[in-house]
């Protein structure tokens, strides 16, 4: 395997940041960048020239990570040339939260072949219900094949996010790369690194990714008072409080985070379900405690190969409560895994990875996932 890593600014061009591609064509290319700049059409045709015979797979982001460097609305580029391995992509568009059940299904059946060994899935993180859509790749994918991925962000403005397979990245895109064959060595880890507190409460009004009551009361009432003066901030300053979520029937916990608030309705809109029944608690998080974090997650990917590329998906909560601080869970991460790997990745609006033994995918919010590949 091969990479070749470079960034992109409309005022000063390209600038090449590590690697090298020693004359390989690369399969497949991935573009993070800030939605403005990929609304762009000039960023990413510079892209498709650098790279003619190259899918792109492009997504906006709440932050680009490359190397150990956090970016903000700049163009991040990684080109990944397999020597061994064969890649296939597959796209579908979603018009809101009701079709991603289906998304994840036709996107799984159409990567089915021989040899599938791990997906990577990049999605819209606005429209999509990631719980839902991690639900219909698990009922489709074989059984030992993984799936990893993230939400695209948009800062902290929670407007519009942006996906695209060689085409002018929109909203409700979902891409998935299927690699084949038995070469590839993959590692997987998702941490998070936030504490519980507060009284444990009780979902007893729902609707898949929309909560309304806790306890009987007004969900979005009671999170405001928890909030205090940042409650005028919102949706954004839930970022710092999210939710920890235990299925009534018991389980592993999951965290999810806000996308969106209606006063109206009095509900909250998350990024995976809050499902009835439910029992929920308010988190919170020191610096150390994400930093630790994110070297657990790097620590979960050993598989005794060591790894040539990394795909690093980090919440924007994540990002908003480190402030500048945020490099350091990227130092964490390169420390952790040695630097002769390539490392990209972006600041999400939710993660997808098995978690909990299992090897069912599943949606995390407020966690640092890590995908390694390597080819033996």
């Amino acid at each position: 395997m091969k990479t070749e890593q470079r960034s992109f600014n409309p005022a000063s061009g390209w600038k090449v940041r590590s690697g090298g591609l020693a004359g390989l064509a690369p399969q497949f290319v991935l573009a993070f960048g800030g939605r403005h700049l990929l609304a762009n059409p000039v960023a990413l045709d510079e892209v498709r020239r650098v790279y003619p015979g190259a899918r792109v797979i492009a997504a906006s982001t709440s932050g680009e990570i490359t190397g150990t460097e956090v970016t903000e609305d700049q163009l991040t580029v990684t080109a990944v040339a397999l020597a061994k391995t064969r890649v296939a992509c597959a796209a579908t568009t979603v018009a809101g939260a009701a079709g991603s059940f289906a998304a994840g299904r036709a996107l799984a059946t159409q990567l089915l072949g021989p040899g599938l060994a791990h997906v990577f899935v990049v999605s819209d993180g606005a429209l999509v219900n990631g719980t839902e859509l991690a639900r219909g790749f698990n009922e489709s994918l074989p059984a030992g094949v993984a799936l990893t991925g993230g939400l695209a962000g948009d800062g902290a403005r929670f407007e519009q996010t942006l996906v695209g397979l060689d085409e002018p990245p929109v909203s409700g895109r979902v891409v998935a790369i299927g690699f084949y064959g038995g070469h590839l060595r993959v590692g997987i880890g998702s941490a998070g690194g936030w504490s519980p507190f507060g009284p444990e409460r009780v979902v007893t009004k729902s609707a898949g990714n929309v909560l309304t009551e806790l306890d009987g009361q007004s969900a979005l009432g009671l999170y405001k008072n928890y909030l205090g003066d940042q409650a005028a901030a919102l949706p954004g300053s839930a970022l710092r409080f999210p939710l920890s979520v235990t299925p009534a029937g018991g389980g592993q916990p999951v965290v999810r985070t806000i996308l969106s608030i209606d006063d109206q309705a009095e509900s909250m809109t998350f990024a995976g379900d809050i499902p009835t029944g439910a029992r929920v608690r308010f988190m919170r998080a020191s610096y150390e405690d994400l930093i630790d974090g994110a070297a657990a997650a790097a620590g979960q990917t050993a598989n005794g190969a060591e790894p040539e590329l990394v795909i690093c998906v980090s919440c924007v909560g994540r990002r908003i409560v480190l402030g500048q601080r945020t490099e350091e869970e990227t130092e964490i991460v390169r420390d952790t895994l040695g630097t002769a790997a390539a490392v990209t990745g972006f600041y999400s609006y939710g993660e997808l990875a098995p978690s909990g033994g299992s090897g069912a995918c599943q949606l995390h919010n407020q966690t640092m996932t890590i995908t390694t590949l390597s080819e033996a």
